[in-house]
């Protein structure tokens, strides 16, 4: 019998675009003698759609159209069995529910990566591809990355964070930017990806705008120190927290400061639809042995450190000048899951994505594995109210 996966792709997030691409490629390569794809595309509002057209590229140039030809749907338990009902449910006679065995969710950005859609599949019951609630979320958080990173030993680079009511006076933010760093800095808010709302600024003045234009994306931006003579290197990592393996290493290609939206998904697409897939890059990248392997060492502990499962993409900058490595972030669920990474080593897409799916079947057989609740008679005591019955 097939296990029955639902891709989950879209949602509300400035993401919603490329999780498109990404999640059409993944289908487009599952093993179909072994799994039954059930598409589910999830508008910016937040609705559930699936139907024949859900998994069709092409069908994404007119949404509207698109949602006319397909069900709305919503997960439902029931009997200890996840399914997905039409919406809204009918009162009488069947609902033509379809019944789901595992999520793989292939979403970017905020809301979607960030460890809500986990933490609503957690709470469903339902096994889901890739990271947990808790990797999700540190995974996303570029500041909380950064220190958890760094207690573990990893270079990472010096940053300030900023909370939503310092914007209230961009002076003072400009003041201590100075005072710490000199310039060029860069300006990222703290939790989005696909390089959305990043900038370099040389001056002042940029710095100003680019303050102006990470907060009209997220309530929390971070600056620190941007590597002039920059080299950038990344590498995935395949498995969980006890046992991964590095890809091979790549060297993206781009003329700016940062490689931006436009170089990711739009300048070499051609109307491909080809993703992370379409940007210039070399591969393998150009290194020595010796730090090739310390590249990928360092890919697989951050990856461990952070408790991550399934595929990540790690990214680091090579500061020219000293040479000195640094982490720059992790993806984790990067565009096209970087299956370009792994081809060059022998994975090639099918295995990688069957990979993915067996480590999260094995997270569900080691968490089936353990308690989460033990008998207690406190509901049975005479005396509910009073301060004995608070938790200390």
């Amino acid at each position: 019998m097939k296990t029955k996966v639902a891709v989950l792709f879209g949602g509300k997030s400035v993401e919603h675009e490329v999780s498109i691409i990404s999640a059409i490629q993944a289908i487009m390569n599952m093993d179909k003698e072994k799994y039954e794809i059930i598409p589910v595309y999830i508008t910016k509002d937040g609705d559930m759609y699936t139907g024949e057209k859900a998994g069709d590229i092409e069908a994404y140039k007119n949404i509207p159209e698109l949602l006319k030809k397909s069900q709305k749907v919503m997960f439902f338990r029931e009997n200890g069995q996840i399914s997905l009902v039409p919406v809204p449910m009918k009162r009488f006679g069947k609902n033509n529910a379809i019944a789901v065995d595992i999520a793989f969710p292939i979403v970017h950005g905020t809301n979607e990566e960030d460890g809500a859609l986990q933490g609503y599949l957690k709470t469903l019951g339902l096994p889901f591809v890739g990271c947990d609630v808790t990797a999700a979320a540190l995974g996303m958080d570029k500041y909380y990355t950064k220190a958890v990173l760094k207690d573990n030993g990893v270079p990472v680079l010096d940053c300030i964070l900023f909370k939503a009511s310092d914007y209230q006076d961009v002076a003072a933010i400009i003041a201590r930017v100075e005072e710490k760093f000199r310039y060029p800095v860069i300006i990222k808010p703290v939790n989005l990806g696909s390089s959305v709302g990043i900038s370099v600024a040389k001056n002042k003045t940029e710095l100003e705008k680019s303050i102006d234009d990470a907060y009209a994306y997220a309530a929390r931006i971070l600056v620190e120190p941007a590597i002039v003579n920059l080299r950038e290197i990344n590498c995935a990592v395949l498995g969980d927290e006890n046992e991964a393996i590095a890809s091979e290493c790549e060297e993206p290609l781009h003329s700016d400061d940062i490689l931006s939206y436009e170089d990711k998904y739009l300048n070499n697409a051609k109307g491909g639809s080809k993703g992370m897939a379409s940007v210039s890059r070399k591969i393998p990248a150009e290194l020595s042995a010796e730090r090739r392997e310390e590249i990928q060492n360092m890919a697989i502990k951050a990856f461990q450190c952070l408790g991550c499962n399934g595929v990540s993409r790690i990214d680091f900058m090579i500061d020219r000048d000293t040479d000195r490595l640094y982490l720059n972030e992790i993806n984790t669920i990067p565009g096209s899951l970087a299956f370009y990474l792994w081809e060059p080593i022998g994975i090639k897409y099918p295995e990688l994505l069957d990979r993915m799916i067996q480590l999260a079947m094995k997270r569900e057989r080691e968490e089936k594995s353990l308690t989460f609740t033990f008998e207690t008679n406190i509901l049975n005591q005479q005396t509910l109210s009073g301060a004995k019955g608070v938790k200390r």
